[in-house]
């Protein structure tokens, strides 16, 4: 029996596969959020090939892209360059990475780990971060099964599985969010759900609740 195959091992033959896996430009809810923050210090869980993580930091952030990805982290390497930026890629598993200090925001932008996972991944994230420190999250909403994202249905994103996920932080905003979108399939209709949340503290320059 073969050994199943590890996420990195994974994510670099999708990564391989083709030259460019997702859009270059940031998410536009992640956009929305920034503008309105002090720049500080971030973290991009699954950063890829570093769409928000290079956005934030030719506006004054000091990123760290973290991914199993090695393939995926070298061209975000090299677009941080050709953007004349710089940007800390880590190649770890965010099970185990911990950053050196406390963070003012924390990105998990399309990651859907497994249903047992998601509490964990959030806490983990929390713990990173600074008193009043914002967390983004964004996937594909359940509504979007067969559609997009993982095909077991259990990974996929709802407001309440995310309301669930982030008891102990303060949630500013969690919904689903019909919009268009652009990718390598084009332009299309799709359904995401969008988090952001404070860890507890205080917060200043938080934006309104929406």
């Amino acid at each position: 029996m073969n050994a199943p195959e590890s996420p990195a091992a994974y994510w670099d033959q999708r990564y391989e596969a083709v030259e460019e896996l997702w859009p270059r430009a940031p998410n536009v809810f992640l956009a929305e959020l920034a503008a309105g923050l002090a720049p500080g210090r971030a973290i991009d869980l699954g950063a890829g090939e570093g769409r928000n993580a290079i956005w934030l930091a030719k506006r004054g952030w000091r990123v760290t892209a973290l991914d199993v990805s090695a393939v995926a982290l070298g061209r975000a390497a090299q677009r941080a360059a050709e953007e004349g930026v710089d940007l800390d890629c880590v190649e770890a598993d965010w099970r185990e990475y911990r950053p050196g200090a406390p963070l003012e925001l924390a990105i998990i932008s399309f990651m859907h780990p497994e249903p047992g996972e998601r509490p964990s991944m959030f806490e983990r994230a929390g713990e990173a971060l600074a008193p009043g420190g914002h967390l983004f999250v964004t996937g594909v909403d359940l509504a979007d099964h067969g559609r997009r994202g993982p095909p077991d249905a259990e990974r996929l994103h709802t407001p309440q599985r995310l309301r669930r996920a982030l008891r102990g932080f303060d949630l500013l905003r969690c919904e689903s969010v019909a919009h268009e979108t652009e990718d390598r399939q084009g332009r299309r209709s799709v359904v995401d759900v969008v988090a952001i949340a404070t860890s507890p503290g205080p917060k200043p320059g938080a934006p309104n609740p929406r």
